[in-house]
């Protein structure tokens, strides 16, 4: 049976099939430690109570028709609020889009800006915009980053492949790394897309920049996201901004995202998101706008979440650098934001008791798994080439009282090698 070239050339994510696998060895009864998964177990993380009260508030009251293709008012008004609130921002709900989470809102920035043949830069490891410029038949353009920089690019990075460009597409805080763009950094990278759009001649195409800040509420320490609009206000005619509660909030399956963007590019994404559907449903739209209105219970939310998991990252950081100094070959990168830790284990090249020599990435995620019952994602997965021995360690799922034995398992898989 012929498909159309998209049907014949897209593939599913290696994660998925990853997942299974890991769910297999549990159902056999093996002990498993999945911090593959950029999602949260609700038993470990549940979503605010008002949130929870005010959804079935909203059912028992009937709000189960349509929403409205851009979202119901109480709810944009709600997202108004908390970045007016949170980033110091001026926007009102006619600025805000409602979707069923975030991805529907990158597809449509996607779609509304780009056309086959047109270049994409983003960098790499991130996550899935190589399937979105595969949906669009766009030119991608890879910048691969490094841990001298968090893995973070920089605008000497980015500059040089700005020139004919029509989107570049970041994420901070970023997955799968869990790092986030310093001020100056995000600012020079703003001046750079601003100074590109001043050269081009109006019958040119804009470049145009995606900011995916869905775990932007997430980060710890001393660490501070900076909104793009606020280091950068020169920006906003090109900047589109997307984000959601699935990460923030914990809410993945609550499926309610948002976005912001010029005029111009609001209504097309607007146009677009109607014809498709891919509204969020009602109930938990007027259950979100209750919530994100009342900023007490937000804030207080935000600081317990929070508190949970940077107490489970840093755990883990300390483990692996006790690790380090113990002359194991692993590294990591403190904990900035998100729920990923950027660990590094090199490991490639060694060889296992059965005499087996791990000479990829593929094989020492496997042997981990296989010898330790650690389930982690290579950062090959996101798309980079150089970077094989670092991998994404998420505790969306992870107890605290696992880590020791997390930290344990490693240590005696990797004593084992030669």
């Amino acid at each position: 049976m012929k498909l159309s070239k998209l049907a014949n050339n897209i593939a599913i994510s290696p994660i998925l099939p990853f997942a299974a696998a890991l769910n297999a060895k549990k159902a056999a009864g093996e002990t498993v430690y999945n911090l593959t998964i950029g999602d949260f177990d609700p038993s470990i993380y549940p979503i605010p109570e008002q949130l929870t009260a005010q959804s079935i508030k909203a059912y028992e009251a009937g709000e189960t028709n349509y929403p409205g293709a851009v979202g119901m008012p109480m709810l944009r008004q709600g997202v108004a609020d908390l970045l007016n609130r949170t980033c110091g921002l001026n926007y009102g709900a006619d600025d805000v889009q409602i979707s069923c989470g975030s991805r529907p809102l990158i597809y449509a920035a996607y779609k509304v800006i780009v056309d086959a043949g047109d270049k994409v830069v983003y960098p790499v490891p991130s996550w899935n915009n190589d399937h979105y410029c595969q949906l669009t038949e766009a030119q991608v353009v890879e910048i691969e980053t490094d841990a001298s920089t968090d893995f973070m690019p920089t605008a000497e990075q980015i500059t040089p492949h700005l020139k004919g460009a029509t989107l570049l597409a970041l994420c901070s805080p970023q997955n799968p790394t869990g790092t986030v763009f310093a001020r100056e950094q995000l600012k020079q990278i703003c001046d750079a897309v601003v100074a590109e759009n001043k050269r081009r001649s109006p019958d040119e195409k804009a470049l145009y920049v995606m900011f995916d800040q869905v775990y932007w509420l997430l980060t710890f320490g001393s660490t501070q996201f900076y909104h793009p609009l606020k280091q950068c206000p020169a920006i906003e005619p090109y900047a589109i901004f997307v984000d959601g509660l699935s990460k923030s909030l914990a809410g993945t399956g609550i499926r309610i995202g948002w976005g912001t963007a010029p005029k111009v590019l609001l209504n097309k994404m607007q146009a677009l998101l109607a014809h498709t559907g891919s509204w969020a449903p009602r109930p938990e739209q007027v259950a979100a706008g209750h919530f994100l209105q009342n900023a007490t219970d937000v804030d207080q939310y935000l600081k317990q979440f929070r508190g949970q998991l940077e107490s489970r990252l840093d755990a883990f950081y300390k483990g692996i650098i006790d690790l380090k100094t113990k002359g194991f070959p692993v590294d990591a990168i403190a904990p900035q934001a998100a729920i990923y830790l950027s660990v590094n284990i090199d490991l490639k090249g060694k060889k296992t008791a059965e005499g087996i020599i791990l000479d990829s990435s593929d094989a020492v995620h496997e042997h981990l798994l296989n010898e330790a019952g650690i389930g982690v994602l290579p950062f090959s997965w996101f798309g980079a080439k150089s970077h094989g021995d670092w991998f994404r360690l998420s505790v969306g799922t992870c107890q605290q009282s696992e880590i020791p034995l997390v930290l344990h398992a490693l240590e005696q898989s990797m004593a084992k090698l030669h």
